[in-house]
């Protein structure tokens, strides 16, 4: 039996798990961007591929692979891998669903706070010698803390979940909008309400976001969106890209429309140079947060990930259904 692996070899070999199934199976690794006819020819009679969660996965590839029988996804997105041709060939397409959730919801309430903090123009004005006058601008001005903050979650899944946990130990209002609310006695375990998107826009000090990528969510953070949330409002994404319009939002920080946006991933990924966030005035670079894509990409994370996937590269090549099925 082969895997496939389409992203970085390095990774793929220091996360091994200690399973039986990793003796089993023969591993050929190719890197993220390689193109279909080169992973054919190297692979194409592979079992079962492991994807960089942002690889496509495409219908050429995996149609053209006789023995395939699970497509995984080394995270939690799936988007770029073809679920209509996974269908139609009867493939399992597999995620690692909530296994980043404590690690994204960390990135997520750092984002939240170097934001309120100002943290770049701070770092910058130590760096500078500027130390005292930036303090004492800051005191006048004032710096809001986190729990004096009405946080809104957009989507309310694993990572959504792990961020309120840690903001109720703040004391913060939290509010969510997701299609179908919560019973009630989770929303009083979490501390969390429903509020319909609208109000929740209009009303939040800081709005998170935490949906999937698809046709409805793309481009949701849009220019209305972004009109009906408060001037010093906080967006912070560690979702996916996608789902926010990227000029609208550089606009909007140009503008003052809102106060400040701190953000683990943007479209496309890789990065541009010329990425709309990264081409702002200086007196508005600044109320903009960016991190690398790394919210999720922490060692536990990994661990747990590749052994979750070996664990289902053992149940299939056993005949037996995997777990966390997307498709």
């Amino acid at each position: 039996m082969l895997l496939l692996v389409i992203g970085d070899e390095a990774r793929t070999r220091k996360y091994l798990p200690d399973l039986p199934i990793v003796g089993e199976v023969d591993l050929k690794v190719v890197p993220r961007g390689t193109d279909d006819d080169a992973i054919l020819a190297q692979a194409g009679d592979a079992d079962f591929i492991l994807a960089d969660a942002i690889s496509p996965v495409s219908a050429k590839l995996i149609s053209s692979m006789p023995n395939l029988k699970l497509v995984h996804s080394e995270g939690v997105a799936y988007n770029a891998i073809d679920l209509d041709a996974a269908r139609e060939r009867g493939v399992h397409v597999c995620n690692n669903a909530g296994v980043n959730a404590g690690a994204v919801a960390e990135q997520t309430v750092l984002l939240m706070l170097a934001c309120l903090r100002d943290a770049v123009a701070g770092d910058a004005a130590v760096r500078a010698g500027r130390q005292i006058q930036t303090k004492e601008r800051m005191m006048v001005e004032g710096i809001r803390e986190l729990g004096d903050c009405k946080v809104g979650f957009v989507g309310f899944g694993a990572i959504a979940r792990a961020t309120a946990e840690r903001l109720a130990r703040w004391g913060c209002e939290m509010v969510y909008n997701k299609r179908t609310p919560l019973p009630a006695e989770d929303e009083e375990r979490l501390r969390v309400r429903f509020e319909e998107l609208d109000r929740l826009a209009a009303t939040c000090d800081i709005v998170s976001l935490h949906v999937p990528v698809t046709d409805a969510t793309r481009g949701m953070v849009d220019d209305a969106f972004l009109a009906r949330m408060k001037s010093d409002a906080v967006l912070v994404n560690t979702a996916r890209g996608e789902i926010v319009d990227q000029e609208a939002l550089a606009r909007a920080i140009a503008n003052g429309t809102i106060g400040a946006t701190g953000c683990d991933t943007l479209y496309p990924e890789p990065v541009p140079a010329d990425h709309p966030l990264l081409a702002l005035p200086a007196e508005a670079a600044h109320r903009v947060v960016l991190s690398p894509h790394i919210g999720g990409v922490t060692e536990g994370m990994f661990h747990r990930a590749h052994r979750a996937v070996w664990e289902n590269v053992a149940r299939v090549a056993a005949g037996e259904r995997p777990v966390n099925v997307v498709s």
